[in-house]
């Protein structure tokens, strides 16, 4: 299914991503040395509650899960990337984190992923390797414009990571949101231009390139849910909600300090 927001549905998806990049950027400033992450997903619960939206996680039960997430949000650490169960782990010194974030507000979902390392040690794989995702998303988004087709977004974001030096897999990437977390189109992270579909105003894609330091194999680990990498590398992942507008694709989970 692929949904068109009308123009009094595009206020209540900005309102949605506000709140998603809020909660991230709050939850980026209280992730420290020491911080488990049962914690994390306590302070999630209680801002969704705050707020008044509703969490796209907890009952979300899809084909590649076991059973319902059960959870507020996703926190993958270090050799994690994907759907990472909250479990009980106290981050240490050094370690790569990605939060990803959906959420409900108005009956339009908003869905937004960042990496981080927490503390003070700063090994320059997990930097490059996080930069290399911000710059693949940001040409993604700079590709989304009306008339522009799925495989251009795909395109950039590839093309960035590929001279990053990460090779790139192709089971999970970007997708369509709407009244509901993942719809289509689906978004590869690597694609050829002027393929697939063609975009048009109204439009909502959540943009999410995320790569394995040395290696294109995910394994799932035994609690069903998280994906971590083959080999035990590092990942990152970095993701936005964007809405196709005439005059191109507006940022809805932008931090208010990186607005422009």
């Amino acid at each position: 299914m692929i949904e068109i927001l009308n123009s009094t549905e595009l206020p209540r998806a900005r309102e949605a991503g506000a709140l998603v990049a809020g909660i991230l950027q709050t939850l980026r400033s209280r992730c420290e040395v020491g911080t488990n992450l049962r914690d994390i997903d306590l302070w999630a619960q209680a801002m969704i509650t705050e707020a008044g939206a509703q969490s796209c996680y907890v009952d979300y039960e899809p084909s590649f899960g076991r059973g319902p997430f059960g959870h507020y949000i996703c926190t993958s650490v270090n050799d994690a990337v994907l759907h990472g169960l909250p479990y009980d782990y106290t981050l240490a010194n050094g370690d790569l984190l990605t939060l990803d974030l959906a959420v409900s507000k108005g009956g339009v979902v908003a869905d937004s992923a960042i990496s981080f390392i927490v503390g003070d040690s700063k090994s320059s794989e997990s930097v490059a390797m996080i930069s290399a995702t911000e710059r693949a998303l940001s040409a993604g988004i700079s590709a989304a414009r009306p008339g522009a087709r799925i495989g251009d977004i795909s395109h950039a974001i590839g093309a960035v990571l590929g001279e990053a030096g990460y090779r790139i897999n192709t089971e999970f990437g970007g997708h369509g949101v709407g009244s509901t977390m993942h719809q289509d189109p689906h978004v590869p992270n690597i694609g050829r231009p002027g393929r697939g579909y063609r975009l048009r105003p109204g439009l909502l894609l959540a943009l999410e390139p995320w790569v394995m330091a040395d290696t294109v194999e995910l394994v799932t680990d035994t609690d069903g849910w998280t994906l971590r990498s083959a080999t035990g590398c590092r990942t990152a992942h970095s993701e936005h909600t964007i809405a196709i507008t005439n005059d191109g694709a507006e940022v809805l989970t932008l931090p208010k300090q990186a607005q422009p």
